[in-house]
């Protein structure tokens, strides 16, 4: 939802649509839902305030919010987001990423034990001044509102770090300079996570699940483009050759799982084999292929690798093949258990058709999003048609989801406005300038690619670009430029990042 608003904003430039999604992002990166050490946000609050949360952390709810902070940097420019952002980054990057093979784990508990709730991520007022000098305390006790009694009910003495008082708050009231401030929170920040990880830490579960890595890779590979961070693209484009290296197999489609996480329970069955739960190749669902889809797509306009189009092309065929509804429209949730070689399983075997998000997006609309993306590239009427089928299944029901449609919603974006795309031609500072203006532009349908300014030009784009533009190298004659196409037509080329701007914001407006 808080996409298809910042998406709505971009296009019409509202302030009430603005003054929703900029207070609500702020709120929660500021509330005690956001880890303030470590980064990344926990699963749900569980109080009014948004202050104490449960505590677990999940992949696939950090990769969506890490969406939301990139786009909502890009609209407003405010550095907060920008930062909360790389935090995201940084603790899925130490927490949930497989460094050796690439891959990002499900999620981290709330809690180390039965007997624990939270103690790993709360601190007694007792505990911060043991780890910090004491104007460090002083100023991280005013920051973070920690206080004798906490919010923690089973411990009253534990206290949900939450930003209360502001740099700027802190220092009238201790009479200190900005930056002295800054210099003490920032060192309080790092004695305190550095404490925190000598404690007793909540399981990290390290099942790589298809579906959910899609949406990571997709997430970071957004947050890369917009904020240069390159090592997290490096990570994500190899995610996804770990997905398509070992989840994917033309004849069978995707796997549901890539990789099981050793549970605490499975090194006691180590010594008691026949404990060791059965861990088989599960077929991948409408969620997996939808969102693995998308990823391919990302990596093929991060790198315009024509090979990960290809891809993308492939596993949005084979998830209509197994799943597409041709008489109704829509797609079922799952490949009927007779075409994937499995046994009926009675009720728990009955297919339906996932509009809902809950809580990742709904697989339906994703799936709109791929077909619609895919269309724009080869111009080939079916996927339209496909997707408009899909569409229209749950046109008249839409509105009775209230916000748990929004994927829905945005789905119709996509439908209802012609895809942007924006070609960037060279490899000088020039190339560089136009890309990193364009990618600061945001729209939900835009997608942006950069490619050498050489003969070969076609031979990295999908059929209808390639149609489209076949003498651009020609006609821009070495020089570093960018070409904005739409509706399968495109714009004389631009050469100045500026008019790259002007021309974005002209085909923004409704």
């Amino acid at each position: 939802m808080l996409d298809l608003l910042i998406d709505q904003y971009a296009r019409s430039g509202n302030e009430k649509l603005r003054d929703v999604f900029v207070p609500t992002l702020e709120k929660m990166a500021r509330g005690g839902v956001y880890d303030q050490l470590a980064g990344g946000f926990h699963r749900y609050s569980v109080d009014e305030r948004w202050i104490v949360p449960h505590f677990e952390k999940m992949c696939y709810d950090n990769s969506e919010l890490l969406k939301n902070y990139v786009h909502a940097y890009q609209v407003t420019g405010s550095e907060f987001f920008a930062s909360v952002a790389r935090d995201i980054v940084r603790w899925v990057d130490e927490w949930l990423s497989d460094r050796d093979h690439g891959g990002f784990y499900a999620s981290q508990d709330a809690d180390y034990s039965m007997d624990d709730d939270g103690d790993y991520f709360t601190w007694t007022r007792a505990e911060i001044q043991a780890v910090l000098t004491e104007a460090e305390a002083a100023v991280a006790g005013l920051h973070y509102d920690v206080n004798e009694v906490g919010e923690m009910h089973h411990n009253p003495e534990k206290n949900v770090l939450y930003i209360r008082a502001s740099i700027e708050e802190i220092t009238k009231r201790m009479g200190l300079t900005i930056e002295r401030t800054r210099e003490l929170l920032e060192s309080a920040k790092k004695k305190m996570y550095a404490a925190r990880l000598q404690r007793p830490t909540p399981y990290v579960d390290k099942t790589v699940y298809t579906g959910w890595n899609a949406l990571c890779v997709s997430a970071y590979l957004e947050a890369a483009k917009t904020l240069d961070l390159d090592s997290a693209r490096r990570f994500a484009l190899r995610s996804l050759d770990r997905i398509l290296a070992q989840a994917w197999q033309p004849e069978q489609g995707l796997r549901h799982v890539i990789a099981y996480s050793e549970a605490p329970s499975d090194r006691r069955a180590e010594r008691n084999a026949e404990r060791r739960p059965e861990r088989r190749a599960v077929p991948g669902l409408l969620d997996d292929y939808a969102f693995t889809a998308v990823a391919c797509l990302d990596a093929y306009e991060a790198t315009a690798d024509l090979s990960y189009f290809n891809f993308a092309q492939h596993i949005i065929d084979k998830m209509l093949d197994c799943m597409f509804d041709p008489s109704s429209g829509g797609f079922f949730d799952m490949a009927s258990p007779v075409d994937v070689g499995q046994k009926p399983m009675g009720v728990l075997g009955t297919r339906r058709k996932p509009f809902q998000d809950s809580p990742t997006p709904a697989g339906n609309s994703v799936a709109v999003i791929a077909l619609l993306r895919l269309y724009a590239y080869t111009n080939q009427k079916r996927y339209r048609e496909q997707a408009e089928q899909t569409l229209e299944l749950l046109a008249g029901l839409a509105g009775k989801f209230g916000i748990f449609a929004a994927t829905y919603g945005i789905a119709a974006v996509h439908f209802s406005q012609p895809r942007t795309q924006t070609i960037i031609l060279g490899d000088d500072d020039l190339a560089l300038q136009l890309h990193a203006g364009g990618a600061r532009f945001f729209q939900l349908n835009q997608s942006i690619l950069r490619l050498p300014a050489n003969e070969a030009i076609a031979q990295n784009l999908p059929p209808a670009l390639a149609e489209t533009i076949p003498q651009l190298a020609q006609v821009i004659k070495g020089k570093s430029a960018a070409v904005v196409c739409s509706g399968f037509s495109c714009q004389p080329p631009v050469f100045d990042p500026e008019q790259l701007r002007q021309r974005l914001a002209s085909g923004l407006k409704v």
